[in-house]
């Protein structure tokens, strides 16, 4: 078994990583990212995607000739599956840009020609795994029921949190109260919702002092300028005095932005897991979330979950945590507990379970086919 691990920060990347530290295979490093700095120069696209062909063909050139069963961590390299001569598991962590590719609903952006290519090679890749890993059981649900894999294809193993990081801590980022939001501005985080109920509760006089942080970068440009929209909502409800943009914050100093907070609120539309409500559990932060997706799943009995669409069911959850200490005191003691029930410790034992299951059927089909 050979665990590809990819390069970055972004949560798929930070998925391999923390599985290859936690799970005794070999690994094969991909710099999924660094590989577009080789080329800085190139300014005309054709060409710059004929050095992408390139590298990306050598790298599945050396995964077939290792001859040993390949773990893709992420469905974007589902690709990779339509080349390659070896079996391979594939790591689906959600059907997001299906459902832009498909115009389902624009979770992201809709797909140029290119990307829609590519995406279509994805999906087509992934059909051809000897074996699903989904992050939830909702990334199952949808892999069933918009790409027609078989249930028995797919195994659920979720992710987990790294707790030597993720822990409350003392040090406090700001001594004012403060909502938080951490991920991107892409439409599917509903930023804009959260926007509009943070500006009605904070018409109300006992919220003056309240500010909203917004933790993370808006999203990637290539597809879409986020900021400009969410800068356009924060001007248009006058708030612009109220929201503090911290854009990237290393891992380290996530905690301290998580244990400072009053609320963490993630109103989002969809996610194939969603870490953030679990590193902020792990913080004893209080939750509000969507009961939308995989995010049930995640916060369990530990959070308030709400209709993301629901602007006053939203108001009504951040007065309520805000204003009652008992409510709020019994969500973060629930949420430490729940946050103990996920660790990469116990990802990497479950996928550990899928490699064993994996080999045990390929070393039945080698016999028999054996003379």
């Amino acid at each position: 078994m050979i665990l590809v691990v990819t390069t970055g920060e972004e949560a798929m990347n930070s998925y391999s990583q923390k599985l290859s530290e936690n799970i005794n295979v070999p690994v094969i490093r991909l710099d999924i990212f660094q590989r577009l700095a080789r080329y800085p120069n190139i300014s005309q696209l054709p060409l710059r995607a004929i050095m992408l062909i390139r590298h990306d063909w050598q790298f599945i050139r050396r995964l077939n000739q290792l001859g040993d069963v390949v773990h893709l961590p992420s469905n974007s390299l589902g690709h990779y599956g339509n080349f390659l001569k070896v079996p391979f598991i594939i790591t689906v962590h959600d059907l997001i840009r299906y459902f832009d590719l498909k115009g389902n609903r624009t979770l992201i952006n809709r797909p140029n020609f290119r990307d829609r290519l590519r995406l279509n090679m994805d999906y087509k890749g992934i059909k051809k795994a000897t074996r699903i890993i989904a992050v939830s059981q909702a990334t199952k649900n949808d892999l069933i029921h918009y790409l027609d894999i078989p249930e028995e294809q797919i195994s659920v193993v979720l992710l987990g949190v790294d707790h030597n990081v993720f822990h409350p801590v003392s040090h406090r980022v700001s001594n004012r109260p403060y909502v938080l939001f951490v991920g991107s501005e892409h439409p599917r985080k509903n930023l804009a919702q959260l926007l509009k109920a943070f500006s009605q509760l904070k018409s109300e006089p006992e919220f003056k002092d309240l500010k909203l942080v917004k933790v993370g970068k808006a999203g990637s440009r290539q597809l879409g300028n986020f900021r400009k929209q969410t800068t356009e909502v924060i001007n248009s409800l006058g708030l612009t005095q109220e929201v503090i943009f911290t854009d990237f914050v290393s891992e380290s100093e996530l905690p301290a932005y998580y244990s400072g907070a009053t609320v963490f609120v993630f109103p989002s539309l969809y996610e194939g897991f969603g870490l953030p409500p679990l590193e902020a559990m792990a913080c004893g932060c209080p939750v509000i979330t969507s009961n939308t997706s995989s995010l049930p799943e995640v916060v369990g009995e530990a959070g308030i979950m709400v209709d993301p669409y629901d602007t006053d069911g939203l108001v009504k959850a951040m007065r309520q945590v805000l204003t009652n200490d008992e409510i709020r005191n019994d969500m973060i003691r629930k949420g430490l507990e729940q946050a103990k029930r996920f660790s990469w410790g116990k990802t990497a034992e479950m996928t550990q379970e899928v490699y064993n299951k994996v080999a045990d059927e390929q070393r039945d089909r080698d016999q028999a086919g054996a003379p």
